[in-house]
């Protein structure tokens, strides 16, 4: 996990509390690194496990995303919003900023438009924060 995933733990925790039925949030970069992570349940086990598993599941997902939406005539092809709804719950990927991605696993009771809306107000509100600048192959000066 990245340093900067210890400034992140409050606004994660924020959007996982303010959501019931929340399993796990990650912030991930768009090529499938854990940035941050949160469960809000109780001595969950295996978090960090879970959070690069879904990170690196959802890199795979945004690159399918984008080449749907380079089908599309008008806009940018870059991948917005992917909602999955599963037997048990649903899973949420939404572009977060320059190279980052927030990912958000839900129990099926959860309130599929609020966790929609929470995550858009998150990203809009500090989405400059939630980025990942791009991976150099230059060794560090």
């Amino acid at each position: 996990m990245a340093p900067q995933s210890m400034n992140m733990d409050w606004i994660l925790k924020d959007l996982a509390t303010s959501v019931p039925e929340t399993r796990h949030v990650v912030v991930l970069s768009s090529d499938g690194l854990t940035i941050a992570e949160f469960s809000p349940i109780p001595g969950a086990v295996g978090t960090v496990e879970t959070a690069e598993r879904l990170a690196a599941a959802c890199a795979g997902l945004q690159s399918l995303a984008g080449a749907i939406a380079a089908e599309f005539p008008h806009g940018d092809g870059r991948m917005r919003l992917v909602v999955i709804e599963i037997d048990g719950g649903f899973f949420y990927l939404m572009a977060a900023g320059r190279g980052a991605y927030l990912a958000v696993l839900a129990d099926d009771g959860v309130d599929a438009g609020l966790m929609g809306q929470r995550m858009r107000d998150l990203v809009a509100r500090i989405g400059e924060h939630l980025s990942s600048a791009p991976r150099s192959n230059e060794p560090a000066v």
